[in-house]
C-alpha cells in the first residue's frame, strides 16, 4: 500500500538544484534507503516529506502522505509522520529532563492513564529496555548513542504511519546498531513505511528492499549489492617514542554517578589509540575529560609528563591548541549565527596568531579538499549538511595543528567516499606533524584498519586493551567478544 507518493518534486537552493522532478513512492512495510553523497540533499528531501521548506530553498511539485497533500501551509497529520534527525541533540532540549519531553510527546497521542506504558513501549522498541532510569537525566547526560535512541522513541510514541530515519545508526555500537536494525525492520512488517536515509552502506544491504541513490539532484532507483564498498586504508607506523599524552586513574561522572573508574591509558606521537565500548561505557565522558570538557572528580590528564587543568578555561592558548577535539555532534559544535569558514579559520588565529586573511584562505583550502567549497563554507552552519559540518569540525581542529587530536565518532555521518578523505587528511596530518590521534568510534571495521592500538571500556572500566590485530582476533572480555560477534553477524547477514 502506497503511503508516501511524489510527483515532479523539485527544490533549487541558490540556482543549484538539489533535486530535479523526482517522482517516488513508499510504501507501508517497505524500508526504502536514500543515500548519496554528503550535501546531495538527501535530509532537505526528508524535510520537504515533513511539509517544511528548508531555508534559502524553493519546491515544487506534489506531495501525498496517507491520502493527504503535503506542503509547508499543509504539514502532515499529527503523528502521521515521525523523524529522526541526523544530529540527535538538535531534537532534545537542553534544559529538559527526557522524561518529561517524552511524556509531553505521549500525551498528544494517548489519555493520561496510558502516558506511561505508552513512554515505556517507546523506550524498548528503541532498544532501550532500562530506559526507565534515564528518564530523569538531561540530554548532556547522555551518550550520543543513548540520544539517538532517544529520539527514535520520541518518533515512535505516535505509531507514525511513515518513519523518516536520518543515520539512525551514527554513534551505536554494533550491538545496539544490530538490535536497532531489528526494530526498523519490526516496525515495517507492522505496515510503517520506512526512509532510511544513510551513508551505512552495510545496513542498506541487510535492510532495504528498495535503493534510492541521489546524485547531481537526479534521483534513480538502485540495487543494493551494487553500491561501492570502502577501500582499506592502512596506518602509518608509529614511531618509537615517549607518551605525548597520559591518563592516570580518572574518575568522573554526573552527580553520584560514575562514567569512569580509574581508567588509565598513554597514547604516543604518531599513534592511533582506538577506543571501544557500547553505547554508554564512558567512551565520551573521556574524550571530553582529556580535552577539558568535562571536569573529572581524581586522576591526571598529563600531556608531555605534565599535568593538564582538568577545565578548560585554566589551560593556556598553548595547551588548547596542543590538545584538539573533533566533536561527534558537529553541528552542535558551531554557532548558528556565524559563517562556518569563519568558526573554521578563528581557531588558527586565536592559537596560532595567524593573520586572519591568511587563516581564512588556509581554511578555504583544506575545506574544498574535502568538498566543501568556499561558497558553501561561507553560510552559516544551517546551510551545511551534516556531513560537510564534520569535515569543517575536522579541519577546524587540524588548523590549532594539534600534538593531540581526539575524535569522536568522525566518520559516521559521510559517504564512503568522504570517508576515505576524511582518512587520508588523518593520515596526513600524521605524517606531517606526528600527532597521536585518540579514535572513539563503533566501527570495528575500520578499527581493524586504522588503529595500532585498542582500549575497551564497559560501564566506565577498562576491560581489555592491547595491539588492535591481537584484541580482535582473540578477544578476552565477554564486551569486547559481544561487540566483535555482533558485528560478525551483521557481516555474515550482508553475505546470505
Amino acid at each position: 500500500m502506497t503511503v508516501v507518493a511524489a510527483h515532479d518534486l523539485t527544490v533549487t537552493a541558490g540556482g543549484r538544484t538539489l533535486l530535479a522532478a523526482a517522482s517516488f513512492s513508499l510504501n507501508g512495510g517497505e524500508i526504502t534507503a536514500l543515500v548519496g553523497e554528503s550535501g546531495s540533499g538527501k535530509t532537505t528531501l526528508a524535510s520537504v516529506l515533513l511539509g517544511e521548506s528548508p531555508p534559502g530553498t524553493a519546491v515544487s511539485g506534489e506531495v501525498e502522505i496517507a491520502g493527504s497533500a503535503v506542503d509547508p501551509e499543509n504539514p502532515p497529520r499529527l503523528g502521521t509522520v515521525g523523524y529522526v534527525p541526523q544530529q540527535p541533540a538538535a531534537a532534545l532540549n537542553p534544559v529538559r529532563r527526557v522524561g518529561s519531553v517524552l511524556t509531553e510527546v505521549a500525551r498528544l497521542h494517548v489519555p493520561r492513564d496510558q502516558v506511561r506504558s505508552r513512554v515505556l513501549e517507546a523506550l524498548r522498541q528503541a532498544r532501550m529496555p532500562d530506559g526507565e532510569r534515564f528518564l530523569r537525566r538531561y540530554p548532556h547526560q547522555l551518550s550520543g548513542g543513548q540520544q539517538q535512541r532517544v529520539v527514535l522513541a520520541q518518533a515512535l510514541i505516535g505509531r507514525p504511519r511513515v518513519l523518516i530515519a536520518d543515520e539512525p545508526t551514527t554513534g551505536q555500537d554494533p550491538v545496539i546498531r544490530a538490535q536497532l536494525a531489528a526494530e526498523l525492520r519490526a516496525a515495517a512488517e507492522q505496515g510503517i513505511a520506512i526512509l532510511l536515509l544513510t551513508h551505512d552502506l552495510d545496513l542498506v544491504r541487510d535492510l532495504a528492499d528498495r535503493v534510492l541513490v541521489l546524485a547531481g539532484g537526479t534521483l534513480a532507483a538502485s540495487d543494493a549489492n551494487a553500491l561501492a564498498r570502502r577501500d582499506p586504508v592502512t596506518p602509518p607506523e608509529p614511531g618509537d617514542a615517549e607518551p605525548v599524552l597520559e591518563v592516570r586513574g580518572l574518575r568522573a561522572g554526573h552527580r553520584d554517578d560514575d562514567a569512569l573508574r580509574e581508567v588509565s591509558l598513554q597514547v604516543a606521537p604518531g599513534e592511533r589509540l582506538a577506543v571501544l565500548g557500547r553505547s554508554g561505557s564512558g567512551k565520551t565522558t573521556l574524550a571530553r575529560c582529556i580535552a577539558g570538557l568535562h571536569r573529572f572528580r581524581g586522576g591526571e590528564v598529563l600531556l608531555d609528563d605534565r599535568p593538564l587543568p582538568p577545565v578548560l578555561r585554566r589551560r593556556t592558548s598553548e595547551q588548547l591548541a596542543r590538545v584538539q577535539y573533533v566533536f561527534q555532534d558537529a553541528r552542535a559544535s558551531f554557532s548558528e549565527f556565524t559563517p562556518v569558514l569563519h568558526q573554521v579559520a578563528r581557531t588558527a588565529e586565536r592559537l596560532r596568531g595567524v593573520p586572519r586573511a591568511e587563516a581564512r584562505a588556509r581554511a578555504a583550502a583544506a575545506l574544498d579538499r574535502l568538498g566543501v567549497p568556499e561558497h558553501s563554507a561561507a553560510r552559516p552552519p544551517g546551510g551545511l549538511s551534516g556531513g560537510e559540518l564534520q569535515r569543517a569540525a575536522l579541519v577546524r581542529a587540524t588548523t590549532a595543528e594539534p600534538d593531540v587530536l581526539i575524535c569522536d565518532e568522525i566518520t559516521s555521518g559521510l559517504d564512503a567516499e568522504r570517508q576515505a578523505e576524511l582518512l587520508e587528511v588523518l593520515a596526513a596530518l600524521q605524517r606531517h606533524t606526528g600527532c597521536a590521534l585518540l579514535l572513539i568510534t563503533h566501527d570495528l571495521p575500520a578499527v581493524a584498519r586504522l588503529s595500532h592500538r585498542v582500549l575497551v571500556l564497559d560501564e566506565g572500566e577498562v576491560v581489555e586493551r592491547g595491539p588492535t590485530a591481537e584484541v580482535l582476533s582473540a578477544p578476552q572480555h565477554p564486551t569486547t567478544r559481544a561487540l566483535l560477534a555482533a558485528a560478525s553477524r551483521e557481516t555474515a547477514g550482508r553475505n546470505t
